[in-house]
């Protein structure tokens, strides 16, 4: 690194982090607008609106908008310097366009290198909050309604229940099967089993519990038994944006439960566990195409790539939603859909290196 790369990496990272705190300044105006009215009718206390809500949305933002921002601050500063003829005097005194590159790129590593930590383990500590604040006051109460509850506890014990009441932690018409291969070898039967929160475990007053061996079947029916199950009333709780109040652990650890269970909504998690992988390396991209739209000096001044820039992040934006959507149906896996927007953008960006001036 030599006193011009210092000179690029220092306009490049302070053009970034001002382009990162004008964007989220506005869209929390624009946030709390909207929200005013729930703060107002829930009598939220200032204190809680600012440092639980507010405090703990930046860094969500901050991330969510880094491929825009990031673009904007490479086409922002390349194309003033451009502007500036410093480009062009850069390239006469000897410097390859792939030299000029260092800089942007090394600066773009250490956003993106510094967004996973954040994505992985920060984001989602603040999103906790952030999170439960929107749970309290801005959603609706959140009701549990899903019917003939099917969960797989452990590799060979199953539980059924007919319907669950999330408030009074309940659960209807239960079953708990002991299942060897193809084999059922026991099953415990109830009208209903309740989270005793003291003692950590699940109650039924009365309940048939079923032996089975070979062709005979033993029937034995009883009070009061409490019993320990790999699952728990947070099970049936709101997962209104589970995936992003979870560290990377945490993700890793949810998803091989539902693997085990065999869960059918395993596939959001599994998208944003890929997305987390591959966001610094788009960030590395997007850079390296902010670079090449405008390292030309335009006729029609920084404004209008600029508004290139823009436009081809919003692009970048629409292919990551548009994927996720699609493998969240299923119709294209995780961890092709989490990449698709980035392997899109190293063609165009490989494309544009290759055709466009210089």
């Amino acid at each position: 690194m030599k006193i011009l790369d210092w000179y690029i990496l220092k306009k490049f990272l302070t053009t970034f982090v001002f382009a990162v705190l004008i964007l989220v300044s506005i869209i929390l105006v624009i946030d709390f607008t909207e929200k005013n009215d729930d703060f107002i009718q829930e009598k939220v206390p200032l204190a809680e609106i600012i440092f639980d809500y507010y405090i703990n949305l930046i860094p969500f933002y901050a991330n969510m908008l880094s491929p825009i921002t990031v673009f904007i601050a490479t086409v922002f500063v390349t194309a003033k310097l451009a502007s500036h003829t410093e480009i062009v005097a850069m390239l006469s005194s000897g410097i390859s366009f792939r030299r000029l590159l260092v800089p942007y790129v090394v600066g773009a590593a250490f956003i993106g290198v510094s967004i996973f930590g954040l994505i992985g383990w920060v984001i989602p500590n603040a999103n906790k909050k952030s999170v439960a604040f929107q749970v309290k006051y801005v959603k609706s109460p959140y009701t549990y309604d899903s019917r003939n509850i099917h969960i797989k506890i452990a590799p060979d014990a199953y539980v059924f229940m007919e319907s669950y009441n999330n408030n009074a932690h309940i659960g209807y018409n239960f079953a708990l099967e002991q299942i060897d291969g193809t084999i059922l070898k026991s099953k415990i039967t109830s009208n209903s089993v309740s989270w005793d929160e003291e003692a950590g475990k699940w109650h039924m007053d009365f309940y048939t519990l079923r032996t089975f061996n070979g062709e005979k079947e033993t029937i034995y029916k009883g009070q009061d038994l409490d019993t320990t199950l790999n699952m728990q009333p947070k099970d049936f709780e709101s997962t209104y944006k589970l995936e992003q109040t979870l560290t990377l652990p945490e993700l890793n650890s949810l998803i091989a439960e539902k693997k085990m269970r065999g869960a059918d909504d395993i596939e959001i998690y599994l998208v944003e566990k890929y997305e987390r992988f591959s966001y610094p390396f788009a960030i590395i991209i997007l850079t390296v195409i902010g670079v090449i739209v405008s390292a030309r000096k335009a006729r029609g001044g920084v404004g209008v790539q600029i508004a290139l820039g823009f436009f081809l992040a919003f692009v970048f934006i629409v292919f990551v939603i548009t994927s996720r959507s699609l493998a969240q149906v299923g119709d294209i896996p995780p961890h092709i859909a989490a990449w698709i927007p980035t392997i899109v953008f190293t063609g165009i960006g490989f494309l544009l290196y290759r055709y466009i001036p210089r």
